[in-house]
């Protein structure tokens, strides 16, 4: 299976999509730091270069990309799903 994904660090709760993401599909990443492969199946499509949730995450729980708390997750978040805008509220300028 290629890569369609890539995880920046071990513990981030997201990848970013190397390739369109169809629904439906399982789909194979990859961790940039221990090149560790993971695989999730795409519960929406998701475009090129946005993010696909790695786990389960509840409204309120702090998102962590390159081992930092990069938003705060606004509604329910469900293991494949997209994650954007529409369900993450950016911390960068907090």
């Amino acid at each position: 299976m290629v890569v369609q994904f890539l995880i920046h660090n071990k513990g981030d709760d997201v990848g970013v999509a190397t390739s369109d993401l169809k629904k439906g599909t399982e789909v194979e990443g990859a961790y940039l730091d221990t090149n560790e492969k993971l695989k999730v199946k795409a519960q929406e499509d998701i475009p090129l270069g946005h993010k696909i949730a790695l786990k389960d995450m509840k409204k309120g729980h702090d998102l962590v990309e390159y081992k930092n708390i990069i938003g705060s997750v606004v509604q329910d978040i469900a293991t494949g799903q997209h994650v954007h805008t529409h369900n993450l509220k950016s911390k960068r300028w907090k």
